[in-house]
């Protein structure tokens, strides 16, 4: 089994969501996460188009300015069955790819076992 965990843009989740049902993917995990790249933000190109009124207010001055910054994105999780990750990683990059940054990561993970706590079921009768 596999464990597939994508990040992918806040939103792109709906899409991504569909496209996995329509592939007979209905059940994963998604939760908000904030995070960043290795490369910073530049956000001096909106500087000029920001107005000296939004900029004399401080705290929305730091936040625009700051090289830093967290994004906002979505992380959704979802076990499979070795034959099916493929066609789950082909459905995550064909809904999310832009060819910009930020389009998102995929991680995939060996899992050993599986268990479901209510009736006991182990590994793939537990999926």
């Amino acid at each position: 089994m596999k464990e597939i965990t994508a990040v992918i843009r806040m939103n792109m989740i709906t899409k991504t969501k569909e496209a996995l049902l329509k592939a007979g993917f209905p059940s994963f995990t998604c939760r908000k996460v904030v995070g960043r790249g290795k490369k910073k933000v530049d956000f001096s190109m909106i500087d000029e188009a920001i107005s000296e009124r939004v900029m004399l207010n401080t705290s929305i001055a730091e936040e625009i300015s700051e090289m830093h910054r967290l994004v906002p994105k979505r992380m959704i999780t979802i076990l499979v069955n070795d034959e099916d990750a493929q066609e789950v990683i082909d459905i995550i990059i064909e809904t999310n790819k832009t060819g910009h940054p930020g389009d998102g990561k995929i991680f995939v993970t060996n899992i050993t076992d599986v268990l479901r706590v209510r009736t006991g079921d182990t590994n793939e009768a537990a999926l």
